[in-house]
């Protein structure tokens, strides 16, 4: 079942077809042993092809970063997370829109990211931001701790999101948010159908809140929040898109 209450996220789902999720992993030839445990997903995984969406000029010329945080309902006094944060261009607009009572933990999986990001913080001073290396399949992030985590444009690129979602869950406050900004497109062709995406992230126990459509860039905003017990990693069941 995906669960989908608003009107918006009903138009953005329907006509894509998804079998019940079934809990067949794929071949564990080339998998993390970490990840070994956690179905693996039934989809291709797109590769990283670069750290940057498009120029942060171009961005804001079109206020991408407002209307997100908007749509997010990012506050001052926040804590957020920025998952595959980039060279920042999340990472900074949070970190003016939270203020100096707010925190932003931005991470990434790529040390010479990472890197280049702490220099970018440091020479901006940014005070109320702090930079981490993830793992591919878990993002590292400390427990109980963030009002919103943000995975903008890299969902697709998650090589076991089955296992990622499962180590984020427990970051959350009790009433936070995931924010996934993506392209409405196969995974094969750096998107993620907004059906797919719902169905992998219910499996792991998170509700789908709302799914914004985002007609200007081909995309939208989805909101997720945690409902029930957290699965053991065995009863998590691996969502399949059926071809029509």
């Amino acid at each position: 079942m995906i669960l989908a209450r608003p009107l918006l996220a009903s138009a953005l789902l329907a006509g894509l077809p998804l079998a019940g999720c079934d809990g067949i992993s794929g071949g564990a030839d080339g998998r993390r042993e970490s990840a070994r445990e956690f179905p693996q997903a039934d989809r291709p995984i797109s590769p990283i092809v670069s750290v940057r969406y498009s120029s942060e000029e171009a961005r804001d010329k079109v206020g991408e970063a407002r209307d997100i945080m908007d749509h997010a309902h990012v506050a001052p006094g926040m804590t957020v997370a920025d998952i595959g944060a980039g060279e920042g261009y999340y990472t900074v607009r949070l970190a003016k829109r939270v203020g100096k009572d707010g925190r932003v933990l931005a991470e990434d999986i790529m040390p010479e990211v990472i890197d280049a990001l702490g220099q970018r913080i440091n020479r901006e001073n940014w005070s109320n931001v702090s930079v981490k290396l993830g793992a591919p399949d878990d993002p590292k992030l400390p427990e109980n701790s963030f009002d919103r985590i943000f995975m903008v444009h890299m969902y697709h690129e998650i090589e076991e999101p089955y296992a990622f979602l499962w180590h984020m869950r427990p970051a959350l406050k009790p009433d936070g948010e995931v924010i996934v900004v993506d392209s409405n497109r196969p995974t094969s062709e750096h998107g993620t159908p907004p059906k797919l995406l719902a169905c992998e992230f219910l499996s792991v126990g998170y509700r789908l809140e709302e799914m914004i459509p985002r007609p200007s860039s081909g995309g939208y905003l989805a909101r997720f929040k945690t409902v029930g017990a957290r699965p053991e990693p065995d009863e998590i069941s691996t969502c399949k898109l059926v071809k029509e």
